[in-house]
Parts: structure tokens; sequence; C-alpha cells
């Protein structure tokens, strides 16, 4: 594609501005802001980070074959173009590149600290029950239709979203379903994306050790709102009620708006709420109507998820007998409350709880169903906010029988140092423990030491295959741990 077509195709009115376009025409392969990935061809964004400068390595790109340089401040380099946002010119000069595929879509995004994963999986299996082909991009990894494509980011950088629209447009099909994380909204990666519906699940303790407080957190994850047709909110939590109050001035103009509730009335709203060991029932409330649930994930906040995926989808226009037709034949998400087979006299569950809130929320519910011991192993990640480590001790001693206290990801931080900064949030609970620094004994001793009727709780991995350890990504799946200790079992 031609420099001059990107540029053409950028849309310039709510006041990025282009600066000096270039007296020159060329052939762009590719955009990219990694001076890594410069080449004969590129467009090279320079892209101020948290620890690096684009701008710094743009000689080097021109060096590399780079055919254009776009900056924020005049380098004086050839082949230059200045703009006044390289973040916000990125992302829209991919969509323009792939020829604006979101537009052939229909897009719904899912923010919030807890729920986001649940949520898109179950709109796009309502969608796709519904007849229509869907796209997903998500934590756990992106679909076309049934087609898996590996994810690394929970929103991927500008290009490679682009391009996964693209590949739906270009496959047939006519949703995509996506979560949008605030990293994602704060570094502009979601480009020109506009979303006929936006989903907001619940806000709390997460990411401070990048946004730095909840308010830039919640800030954060209301620039979704700014970009949409309609909205989804839960008001449960006091910032969706925050954001309810806040929506037309953050949306510039009055927009349709469902509200959900598993506490209160609400446009959709849950009664009579029976929690199973693997399951709940419910009574979905809508227009005034009753519709029974019997729902395949365990815990009030399945509700509150089933809730916003039904509120999604009835802002895309489908019907609520479809929608609950649906959810009553969902079986679950993977990493999510997920049931480990053990044909034992003992329960396990992987989950990917791995913050206070979804930790307290996981084990709560599920407090309330157990017959046995409520047993739950977890860690906290390396290089990560470092002030959540007790607060997680807490929610676990705070519902759990027995807490085994091992790693999560400790990245480059000593695995025992990070334990020693969990510890202390135990103090004040009479809740036996212990701590088993190597995660993989530390699931084996649970196993080796479950009680009839007992449920184990593995938190914090869910969905991951891997561990980090330095900077290395090690396999590691807690399904097949869980297979290899009771194989041991047996065999002794």
């Amino acid at each position: 594609m031609l420099l001059s077509e990107i540029l053409n195709g950028i849309d310039c009115s709510d006041g990025l501005s282009l600066g000096e376009k270039p007296g020159f025409d060329c052939e762009i392969t590719t955009i990219t802001c990694d001076s890594r990935q410069a080449g004969k061809g590129s467009l090279f964004v320079c892209i101020r980070g948290g620890n690096v400068d684009g701008h710094t390595f743009a000689a080097a790109a021109l060096e590399k074959g780079a055919a254009c340089i776009v900056t924020e401040r005049k380098l004086g380099l050839e082949r230059e173009i200045t703009v006044s946002d390289t973040h916000d010119f990125y992302g829209r000069a991919a969509s323009a590149f792939f020829g604006h595929p979101a537009r052939a879509l229909k897009l719904a995004g899912v923010t919030g600290t807890k729920g986001k994963t649940t949520v898109t999986n179950l709109m796009k299996r309502i969608l796709t029950d519904a007849g229509n082909m869907v796209g997903l991009i998500g934590t756990i990894q992106n679909e076309i239709g049934e087609k898996a494509i590996h994810a690394e980011n929970t929103t991927p950088e500008a290009m490679e979203l682009e391009s996964l629209y693209a590949q739906m447009r270009d496959a047939g099909c006519g949703y995509c379903v996506m979560e949008v994380s605030s990293h994602a909204l704060e570094q502009q990666r979601i480009g020109d994306s506009w979303y006929q519906t936006a989903v907001f699940t619940n806000l709390s303790h997460e990411h401070l050790d990048y946004h730095g407080d909840m308010e830039s957190y919640f800030a954060a994850k209301k620039k979704l709102f700014a970009r949409c047709d309609s909205a989804v909110i839960g008001i449960d939590d006091p910032h969706g009620r925050t954001l309810l109050e806040q929506l037309p001035g953050i949306a510039g103009r009055e927009i349709p708006v469902l509200t959900f509730s598993a506490e209160k009335e609400a446009d959709l709203w849950a009664k009579d709420i029976v929690c199973h060991p693997e399951s709940v029932q419910f009574v979905l409330v809508y227009k005034g109507k009753d519709y029974p649930v019997d729902f395949a994930m365990p815990g009030l906040f399945s509700v509150r998820n089933a809730l916003a995926a039904a509120g999604a989808c009835l802002q895309l226009g489908l019907g609520i007998e479809q929608i609950v037709r649906s959810l009553g034949q969902v079986t679950g998400v993977k990493g999510r409350i997920e049931i480990i087979p053990t044909g034992r006299d003992f329960t396990v569950i992987t989950d990917y709880a791995h913050a206070p809130d979804p930790l307290e929320n996981v084990l709560s519910s599920l407090k309330e169903t157990v017959r046995g011991r409520l047993v739950c192993l977890f860690g906290c990640g390396g290089d990560r906010d470092r002030t959540k480590r007790p607060l997680m001790a807490a929610a676990a001693a705070k519902y759990a029988d027995f807490v085994i206290v091992t790693s999560d990801n400790p990245r480059t931080e000593d695995p025992q140092a990070i334990i020693d900064e969990i510890l202390p949030g135990l103090e004040g609970f009479d809740t036996p423990h212990v701590t088993i620094v190597n995660r993989k004994e530390a699931i084996y001793y649970a196993i080796a030491n479950a009680q009839p009727g007992d449920t184990i709780v593995l938190a914090g991995k869910g969905h991951e295959d891997y561990q980090i350890i330095g900077h290395e990504k090690l396999h590691f799946d807690e399904r097949e741990v869980v297979a290899e200790a009771l194989a041991e079992m047996k065999a002794r």
C-alpha cells in the first residue's frame, strides 16, 4: 500500500494532526513500532513507552530500510512525518493499512477487572447458536469461527488487532466480541475501533503497578464508553453505578444502556438464586418476565457474568428466548472455575483468580456448597503489583479451611521473597497453612493430602499452560500435573 493511501485513510476530524506531510510517496509493506521489526518498506512509528522511547531508535530503523519514520517531534531525519500523537496515529494507520476491516463487523467490547473472558466466551456461544459466524479476541486465545489463534496479550497491539479484524472479515464473520484491557485503552491500541455495544463488569484492585491508583485505572476503563453506540453496565459494583451516572458525559450524548444485577432490580436481573457445587440456578428477569436458567458454572459471580453476556447480546439485537436457551447449554469456560476430572472423592478446580477480589469471589461462592474442606492453593506473580500480595493471603484465609502458599509466575523475582510478602496477610486468621515454593510439589501435596468431600482450588493459572521463571516461559499445565499426581497416588 502507498504511504499516501494510508495517510488519506486516517480520519483526523477529532484532533489528530499529521503535521508536515511528506513531499514523497513510497510503498509501505508493514507498519511497526518495534525497531527490531523495521525493515525494507516498513513504516516505523516512534512510540513513547514507560521505559523506552521509540524516537531513540528512529535513525536505526531508517538504516534497516524503513521507508518512512513517524515522530512526535522533528528529528531532522530523511523521510520523516510529524504527528501530534504517535499512539493514536499507529492505531489509525494500522486500520487504514488493512482497509478499515472493523467497519465490516459488529464489535462488542467487554472491560472490567473480572469476568471479561467468561462474558466474551458466553457471548460468542450465544451469537453462534443464533446462526452467526463470530470472531473472538481475548486472554485465552483468539478465534475466527472455530479456528483458534494463539493470543499473547488480552488485547493485541494495533497491527495484530487490525490483522485479526481483516481475517474475520474475509472469513465471513459478522461479529467480533473482544476483551478490552485497561492497558490497551490507555495505550490507544484499539485504533479507530467503534463498538456496537460496550460492557462494564466491575472494578477491583489490579494493575496498580501500571496505573498507579484506582482512579487512574477506572479512568482508563471509561475510555471504552466514549466509542460505543450502546452500553451494558453492572450496578452491583459501585464503579458501575458511577459509570452509569457519568455515561452521557463520557459518550458525549445519550446512548441506550442496559443495567444488570444479581442483588437488586435492574433492566436485567436475577432472583431465586440457588448455588450448587458445579452450577447455579436462577430466574432471569427482563421486562417483567421470568426466565429460569440452569447455568453450568458455579457461584454468584457466574450469575453476573451470564447477565452481562445476555445484556450485550440483547443490545446486539438477539431475542431473550434465544439467549436464555444458549445459557442453559453452556458447559463452561477453560480456566474459569474449571473442574479437573479426578475420578476420586474430592474435587479439583483451576481458576485464573490472581487478585484479591476475584479470589474472594471464587472462594466465597464455593464455600456455600463444599461438602468437606475448602483448600486454596495460590501464589502471586513477580514483577507485578506487590501491594496485593498480603491481600491475596487474607482473601484465601477468610474463606478457605486450609491454605497452600506457593509460586505463580515469579519472573525475575525470588519466589521465596514473594511468599515472604504474602504471608503477613495470614496474620489475624487461624486458618492452617503450609508454604511450598515449587508449584508442582505444592499441587502434589494438595492431592496427596486430600480428604473425602474436599474441594481444592488451584488459583492464579487458570487457562495458562506455562510458568514464567526468570525470562523463560516453561511448560506447566495444571491439568497434567493433577493427572500425574493422581497416577503417582494410584501407583503407591
